[in-house]
C-alpha cells in the first residue's frame, strides 16, 4: 500500500521509547515491522542485546536499530536481516532537528551480524542535531548494499564527528565504504540550503572484505569538505574491472595507510597529514 501511494497513515515503528532512560531490550525476536524496528529517541542509558530482527529484503524502511538523539547507547550481540540499514545513528531532520538540537552521542555497536540491501552500519542521514563519539567494532556484514555508510545532506546542518569503525568483515557487498554529503530527502521545502553539515574525525580501520564490487566513495561538499578522514589496514577484494575506479573521492582530506586497493589521492600519506597520526 505504501509503494502504491494509497496508505492513508504513516507506518509505525515496532518498538519506540521516547524521553526515557535506563532501558534494556534483550532476548527478543522482532519480525516484519512496518517501519523502523527499534527506535529509542531522546533517550539515555539504553542497552539492546541478544536480539534478532527479521524483515523481508524488499520491505521498505525496515531499519533494525535506530538510536535517535540519544546518548549512552550500547547495541551488542545481535543478528539483523532487514530491508534497510541494520543500525543507523540519527539525530533529527533538517530545520526541526536543528531547532531541537539534541545530538546522539556515546553510541557503542559491537558483535552485530547481518545483511541488508542498504547499509550494515550507518550514521544518518538525519543528523541535524549532531552525532558524535560512535564506536562500531566486531561487525559482520554479508549480502548487502553498503558495508559502512556515513551520510548527510545540504540542509541538514549539524555535525558528524569522532566516529570509529573497526574490526569489520564484509562479504558480497556492492560498496564497502561510503561517506557522502548528498544523501536523503527532506521533510518539506522549508529547509535552509545554507545549513551545511560538518563532518570531521572519521576513523575506519581493520576492515576486510571479499566479493566487494567497489571499494569506496568519499564525497564531501564543496563548501563543507569532510576532514580528518582516516583509513588504515583496509583490504577490500573482488573489485570490478578497470572501467569502475575502486575509490571515488571529492572535497575530502585525511590520510590512509595499508589500504588496498590504493585510496584516492585526496587521502594523503600519514607523513603529509598529522591529523590522522593518532588514529592509526
Amino acid at each position: 500500500m505504501w509503494r502504491q501511494g494509497n496508505l492513508q497513515f504513516t507506518r509505525p515503528n515496532l518498538v519506540e521509547f521516547m524521553n526515557s532512560r535506563g532501558i534494556i531490550i534483550s532476548n527478543v525476536i522482532f519480525k516484519n515491522s512496518p517501519f523502523w524496528n527499534i527506535h529509542p529517541v531522546y533517550c539515555s542509558n539504553v542497552v539492546i542485546r541478544y536480539v534478532t530482527i527479521l524483515a523481508p529484503t524488499d520491505s521498505p524502511n525496515t531499519d533494525g536499530i535506530d538510536p535517535d538523539s540519544s546518548s549512552n547507547v550500547c547495541i551488542e550481540d545481535s543478528f539483523i536481516s532487514t530491508g534497510d540499514d541494520l543500525v543507523a545513528v540519527k539525530s533529527g531532520w533538517d530545520e526541526y532537528g536543528i531547532a531541537y538540537g539534541r545530538p546522539s552521542s556515546h553510541i557503542t555497536i559491537r558483535r552485530v551480524t547481518g545483511s541488508s540491501p542498504f547499509a550494515g552500519i550507518a550514521v544518518g542521514s538525519e543528523t541535524s542535531g549532531g552525532v558524535e563519539h560512535v564506536l562500531a567494532e566486531n561487525i559482520v556484514i554479508y549480502n548487502s548494499g553498503i558495508g559502512v555508510n556515513i551520510k548527510t545532506n545540504i540542509g541538514r546542518g549539524g555535525f558528524i564527528k569522532n566516529i570509529t569503525v573497526s574490526q569489520v568483515f564484509m562479504e558480497n557487498v556492492r560498496t564497502g565504504i561510503k561517506i557522502t554529503g548528498d544523501t536523503g530527502d527532506h521533510p518539506d521545502n522549508q529547509f535552509n540550503p545554507n545549513a551545511l553539515p560538518y563532518v570531521k574525525g572519521v576513523t575506519l580501520k581493520n576492515i576486510w572484505g571479499v566479493k566487494v564490487q567497489k571499494a569506496g566513495s568519499i564525497q564531501g561538499l564543496k563548501n563543507a569538505p569532510f576532514t580528518n578522514i582516516c583509513l588504515s589496514k583496509i583490504n577490500l577484494h573482488g573489485m570490478t574491472g578497470p572501467r569502475s575506479p575502486p575509490w571515488k573521492c571529492s572535497d575530502v582530506s585525511g590520510a590512509a595507510i595499508e589500504v588496498s586497493p590504493s585510496p584516492c589521492a585526496q587521502l594523503s600519506s600519514p607523513q603529509q597529514s598529522g591529523s590522522c597520526a593518532n588514529h592509526f
